[in-house]
């Protein structure tokens, strides 16, 4: 008799609990599939920690590989799902695509960053969901204040060292906290001009920081930002965004190089596509974790809308204390459903509070509810993510044991630039990579820049502000040089977004950061030793459809010109490659041949979606 065959949907809190959870059930009586687009488990409670330089990237994540020896591992990005056939559609990190059956489908998606119908938000602010994101964070930061200490304009200083951070709750104010005193840290190092110090600014429309928790953990946390330095606004949000500086909804505006986006989540866009009842974006699902008329099918964590028994009429909230017993109850209810486990339990859960870490000895807890602040609460948060983590105990306690005897190394890696992680990303977890391959191209998953705008606010992605209007000038974001997804089409003079589906079709690219219009192959291409031009591929330079040729209108300048670099096969330069050119595609010009003019576009806009987990 053959095994019955289990898929679990991304390997958050809620998936990885439920892998784990089911592998110890079945004892091998199961194939158990686990599709995710990384091979790790992000504890995100300590992603705070990460962009503060507390802990280094590996210490929040676990190999799913060496956790989970009896699951096998698919990595990917799931595009469609067929109910009636019972497969999913995924597509590979290297663009390749696939299909896996199955008997049970846990779907355990995960959420992404909500975005708000703001001018200039999508364009200019980054979000807090995934690893790149916080690497990023402190590569910014650091840069900032780096250039803010060499800087002899005063209001350049000020600009650069005014951080804001939208959203009070859980992640903004740790982000906050840590964060004024990441840079106090550098300050105190190496001093700012005329006396200045690093500004964070905590803004929100609630009426209080931690609006969602205990009151007196609310008072408690908001004493230690403002006796911090951090500038918390309550009652005030962004009203538009601009490379400068950003417009209050008080009328102030702020000139700053960093938004950090951090209002919220909304499940992952996929349960969308699915035709099924839902709720405020979350799959409907009964007690037991299942879908109703669905006895195949399963939903846990950010995706799922889980009834609240011990709050009748109500869903349990999406946070990371929720994803994870969600867990363990959807696979014990998936083994009873295959006839290798106990009977059906439903979901019931029992608050044993909360914990916010803001730095240093400072937090502020109410475990079983009681409340705590100053050293007992830093003590009580930082054994509870201990005690939470499934792994990487040891080597997290080393280093908040080094933090607090040595200084922190407040340096540049460079390892993710500012266009890798834009605000509507199909993946916060994945950094955005030139050539690399889209997600979801299904059209129904409403993907691509704009999409996760277009769904929050039901206007179609084209709100003032969206993703949708390029920057005027081709202006990198926030002060970054190069940065900006960005593309200066031949012939054309404007600025346009590209979506990961038109990099995925190999739609040229350019104004990459910190490189000329250069030519961009697959990981698979290069492998394989073939030409970065041809049917499927990057036209070549110069070439009808392709990228202006160099030191030509809207090109770089040419290798030995004025302004550029000595061209290859020329005085100084190095011999030129011998390239293959291929023949032009059916109804293209010769080489040669004056290219035609522009073509209005038909492509699809909104082709990517996103994903994470909380």
């Amino acid at each position: 008799m053959s095994r019955p065959r289990i898929l679990i949907v991304g390997a958050g809190f809620a998936g990885y609990r439920t892998a784990r959870t089911l592998s110890r059930l079945t004892r091998g009586r199961a194939h158990i599939t686990l599709l995710n687009p990384t091979d790790y488990f992000l504890y995100l409670p300590l992603l705070p920690q990460v962009a503060a330089g507390i802990l280094e990237p590996r210490r929040v994540t676990v190999s799913l590989s060496d956790s989970l020896p009896d699951v096998r591992l698919v990595l990917g990005e799931a595009d469609r799902i067929d109910l009636d056939d019972r497969t999913l559609h995924y597509t590979g990190p290297e663009g390749e695509g696939g299909t896996l059956a199955y008997d049970r489908l846990v779907l355990a998606a995960g959420s992404v960053n909500k975005l708000l119908p703001i001018p200039g938000v999508a364009e200019h602010a980054h979000g807090f969901r995934g690893l790149p994101e916080a690497l990023y964070l402190r590569d910014h930061v650091t840069r900032q204040v780096e250039l803010a200490a060499s800087s002899d304009d005063p209001g350049t200083c000020a600009a650069r060292c005014t951080f804001v951070v939208v959203g009070a709750g859980y992640t903004g104010t740790e982000v906050a906290a840590h964060g004024q005193m990441f840079t106090d840290a550098q300050v105190r190092k190496h001093p700012l001009r005329r006396g200045m110090r690093p500004r964070w600014m905590l803004l929100d429309v609630a009426p209080r920081v931690l609006p969602e928790m205990d009151e007196k953990l609310s008072a408690t946390a908001d004493r230690v930002l403002r006796q911090r330095g951090v500038d918390v606004r309550m009652g005030t949000s962004v009203k538009e965004a601009t490379h400068d500086g950003v417009l209050l909804t008080d009328g102030e505006f702020v000139e700053t190089r960093t938004l950090v986006w951090c209002v919220g989540v909304r499940p992952d866009p996929l349960v969308e596509s699915l035709g099924l009842p839902m709720e405020k974006g979350r799959l409907l699902v009964d007690p037991h974790l299942r879908v109703p008329g669905r006895p195949e099918l399963f939903a846990c964590g950010d995706v799922a809308a889980v009834p609240d028994l011990e709050n009748p009429g109500s869903y349990t909230p999406m946070t990371a204390q929720h994803a994870w017993r969600h867990g363990k109850v959807a696979a014990e209810n998936v083994a009873a459903s295959l006839g290798l486990g106990g009977a059906r339990t439903p979901y019931r859960h029992r608050d044993l509070g909360f914990v916010v870490d803001l730095g240093g000895a400072k937090a502020a807890a109410n475990p079983l509810g009681v409340t705590l602040s100053g050293v007992p609460a830093g003590a009580v948060t930082r054994g509870y993510h201990l005690a939470a983590m499934p792994g990487n105990r040891i080597r997290v306690a080393a280093d908040w044991l080094l933090d607090a005897v040595l200084p922190r190394q407040a340096v540049q890696l460079g390892l993710v630039r500012s266009w890798s992680v834009p605000l509507d990303t199909s993946s916060p977890e994945v950094a955005r990579v030139p050539g690399g391959p889209g997600r979801r191209q299904d059209a129904s998953a409403r993907s691509g820049p704009g999409a996760a705008l277009a769904a929050d606010t039901g206007d179609g992605g084209t709100g003032g502000g969206g993703p949708g209007r390029a920057r005027p000038h081709d202006e990198p974001a926030k002060g970054q040089p190069g940065s900006g997804p960005t593309q200066v089409r031949p012939g054309s003079g404007a600025a346009e977004p590209r979506s990961e589906w038109e990099t995925a079709k190999g739609r040229p690219t350019t104004d990459r950061p910190g490189s000329g219009p250069a030519e961009l192959r697959s990981e698979a291409e290069t492998a394989k030793g073939r030409p970065a031009t041809g049917p499927g591929g990057e036209p070549g330079r110069n070439q009808p459809g392709g990228e202006p040729a160099r030191n030509q209108p809207g090109g770089e300048p040419a290798k030995n010109q004025p302004g550029g670099e000595p061209a290859k096969n020329q005085p100084g330069g190095e011999p030129a490659k011998k390239r293959p050119v291929p023949a032009p595609p059916p109804g293209r010009p010769a080489p040669g041949h004056p290219a035609p003019g522009p073509v209005k576009r038909t492509d699809v806009a909104d082709d990517d979606s996103a994903k994470g987990d909380s």
